[in-house]
């Protein structure tokens, strides 16, 4: 187990708060970082893509760096800007 995982373990099981909000805030940022690699790989900057879906840079921002809160129609949207369809599974 690596220093960061230990880190993670010790600390949900002494703060409360912490263990109680830290999988779903590490959720969000798995699915930004996805998001933003998926742009990157199709060689657009936040600017393109923006234009594509007919909003702000700062609205793609904040899917990509605040994505808790993002509906599911947005994410077809980016996927689609991006020539891909989005898939949902629950495991």
């Amino acid at each position: 187990m690596s220093d960061l995982k230990k880190y993670i373990a010790s600390r949900k099981k002494t703060d409360l708060e912490f263990a109680a909000t830290f999988d779903e805030g590490y959720q969000a940022f798995c699915i930004g970082v996805v998001l933003k690699e998926a742009r990157k790989a199709a060689g657009l900057t936040q600017e393109d893509l923006a234009a594509r879906l007919c909003t702000q840079k700062s609205a793609i921002s904040r899917i990509e760096n605040h994505s808790d809160d993002v509906k599911l129609s947005t994410l077809e949207k980016f996927a689609a800007a991006l020539g891909k369809k989005l898939e949902v599974r629950l495991v």
